[in-house]
């Protein structure tokens, strides 16, 4: 998958654009450490909302005329 974590179609509408983050510690050891380390790896998402990282870095799309092959 690239590193990007999916969600199989479960709550598909729902969930739209959601960012999940997943982490190897149980809730009880679930402490200020973990969720700094939760909230560190949202800050360096790039939220895409659908788009390539081409469409949001701004970098212009090669465009074919009508007829030319691709």
């Amino acid at each position: 998958t690239g590193g990007e974590s999916r969600i199989s179609n479960f709550l598909l509408w729902q969930m739209a654009y959601t960012e999940l983050y997943f982490t190897d510690t149980l809730w009880p050891d679930f402490d200020e450490k973990a969720l700094d380390a939760a909230l560190s790896w949202y800050g360096t998402r790039v939220r895409r909302f659908g788009k390539t990282d081409d469409q949001v870095s701004g970098a212009p799309l090669k465009t074919y005329s009508l007829g030319e092959s691709v």
